[in-house]
């Protein structure tokens, strides 16, 4: 584990964390480049995501569709796999991170993501329609068409540029495994641990068992699951989080207040998380939110591209939809029911696993600050309380916040005294008793923390809100984890052929089970890693390509052949009856 964590921290260093420095802070190149390439596309395309969007939604209802155009499932379909990819562990955990790092300001950025976002998926999709290749026959497992940024970075800019398609397909390949995979497996196990006490390894088979399931049935099984799955997760997770709206009403207006005046000023948060740093507030608004929507990622396109149309554009309003259900409607829930319950500055009683968990290490840098430091080979314990806790003194702490006080037992009545050695994961008390688990009250991050603002939020009407989140945490992430496995095998086949697939799927299976057991903080570093690398070839594609989408899209809307396909869906229906 600590090679794999040296791994993550390599890569930190010189793919995700390198960029510019901005009043002491240092802001990625990866989000310079998300937002840039959002806003050139959002005015080149004369705010596409606010003048087509109803015309997005009439197409997904299926009125335009016709059965005889090659593609492999209908729009609705290709929506609901998209979006049960999307719609997931981000919406529930990558909010609540979000907000554990950067507070609540930090919602107000991922909006300004999704809403550029809108535009740069609008992009990506109609490319992907228009480039991708129609097989002569497929079987079920491959499907009659493939498409993504491999097939229009190589196929659009040209055959010189297939190193740079090459290179996307083996980096989205790869961020399938762990992004689309290992880190939805990883906040089930963890929040079904957590809940129930099962163990992760039990939850981890079990969810094999269901991806393998449908995903070996290929594109045609995945989208009938998913056009069920998707509307229905969403359904329930909404209606959960508008409940607790009703019941806090008044609580609305400051909820909004604080986002908005914390995006741009925000306060030091619980034991120095989201200290009052604008750029760390828009750093991880901005990460989180392209976690969660996807756009400029290059993913959803390869499930957009197997619609059944010959109008590239079609599909492209289509996508509209997904940035906008998925962050500015269902994150935005997930996001105000945190702020409104204030369960982002509590503490919970915690079982403080020392040799693994979410057990960190941090130190106070300055004022009301605190960083994450390497784990000390001893702290000295006094009845509870850490003896050094000055500045740079290491402080034990769970979710990179430090534990105030430490306890024996469970219940919380015997203050420990001894030596914590974090070396060996052990505390030695004063009487010569040895443990692995102490037991504080600390404060909770990604799945559980949303747990818990639905558990305080619906409180008034009995103690389980917190299973509507961990109904939305076994649907999303089993949902997230089927539709990515389509996203990786299509590379697999622009990469090896149709032979490559099966292989693919095994070591999919085997990834998500890892991502099961692996500690959380680890899977999800790894998936900002693999973000960070594929967003780039992706976004330098669609800024080279976007007058090829500016003309399809003014083609489109002057020629409007929905007209003519709505007449023949008319018919093919009357047929039917």
């Amino acid at each position: 584990m600590d090679l794999l964590q040296s791994l993550v921290d390599f890569l930190n260093r010189y793919f995700v964390d390198i960029g510019i420095s901005v009043g002491g802070e240092n802001i990625p190149f990866t989000v310079i480049l998300l937002l840039g390439a959002g806003l050139y596309l959002t005015v080149r395309l004369g705010f596409v995501q606010l003048r087509r969007l109803g015309h997005g939604v009439a197409v997904t209802t299926g009125k335009y569709d016709d059965p005889n155009e090659p593609g492999d499932v209908s729009h609705f379909q290709a929506l609901t796999t998209a979006l049960s990819a999307t719609v997931g562990i981000g919406n529930i955990a990558g909010v609540a991170i979000a907000i554990h790092w950067g507070g609540p300001g930090a919602l107000f950025w991922m909006w300004v993501t999704a809403f550029l976002g809108m535009a740069t998926k609008f992009s990506e999709v109609t490319l992907a329609q228009k480039y991708r290749v129609v097989h002569d026959s497929g079987s079920a497992m491959a499907g009659t068409v493939s498409g993504g940024p491999m097939y229009y970075i190589e196929r659009g800019l040209g055959p010189k540029w297939k190193p740079m398609a090459v290179f996307f397909a083996v980096c989205l390949a790869f961020t399938a495994f762990l992004t689309g995979n290992a880190v939805q497996a990883n906040t089930v196990s963890d929040t079904l641990e957590t809940t129930f006490g099962i163990p992760a390894a039990i939850t981890g088979m079990v969810t094999v068992v269901i991806v393998g399931a449908v995903i070996l049935g290929g594109i045609s099984r995945i989208g009938k699951v998913t056009a069920f799955l998707a509307p229905l997760m969403a359904l329930i997770y909404v209606t959960g989080a508008m409940i607790i709206i009703v019941l806090n009403i008044g609580a609305v207006g400051p909820a909004f207040g604080r986002i908005f005046s914390e995006a741009f000023n925000p306060s030091a948060g619980v034991a120095g998380i989201g200290a009052g740093v604008f750029v760390v507030t828009l750093m991880w608004g901005v990460r989180r939110g392209l976690f969660s929507n996807e756009a400029g990622q290059g993913s959803a396109p390869i499930a957009h591209a197997a619609a059944q149309t010959d109008e590239p554009v079609s599909e492209g309003v289509v996508a509209l939809l997904e940035p906008l259900i998925d962050t500015l409607i269902i994150c935005t829930m997930t996001g105000l029911v945190i702020t409104m319950t204030g369960v982002d500055q509590q503490r919970f009683p915690t079982a403080l696993t020392l040799g693994g968990g979410d057990i960190s290490y941090t130190a106070q840098s300055d004022a009301n600050r605190y960083a994450g430091v390497d784990a000390p080979a001893s702290i000295q314990v006094q009845n509870g309380r850490h003896v050094s806790s000055g500045v740079g003194a290491p402080l034990l702490s769970w979710h990179e916040a430090s534990v105030e006080q430490l306890f024996m037992d469970e219940a919380m009545t015997r203050p420990f005294t001894g030596v914590i050695r974090a070396d060996v994961g052990m505390a030695e008390a004063s009487d010569g008793t040895t443990t692995d688990v102490l037991y504080g009250m600390a404060v909770e991050s990604a799945a559980p923390l949303t747990m818990a603002a639905f558990r305080q939020g619906l409180a008034p009407l009995g103690d389980w809100g917190h299973y509507i989140v961990l109904l939305g945490v076994l649907l999303f992430g089993v949902s997230t984890a089927i539709s990515w496995s389509y996203y990786g095998d299509r590379c697999a086949m622009y990469l090896f052929g149709p032979g490559a697939l099966l292989p693919y799927k095994g070591i999919y299976l085997a990834m998500h089970y890892m991502g099961a057991v692996i500690p959380l903080a680890v899977v999800w570093a790894l998936g900002d890693i693999a973000l960070a690398i594929v967003i780039i070839p992706n976004l330098i594609a669609l800024m080279l390509l976007a007058p090829v989408v500016v003309s399809e899209t003014k083609s489109y809307f002057e020629r409007k052949p929905w007209i003519e396909n709505e007449a023949v869906h008319r018919r093919i229906k009357e047929q039917g009856r």
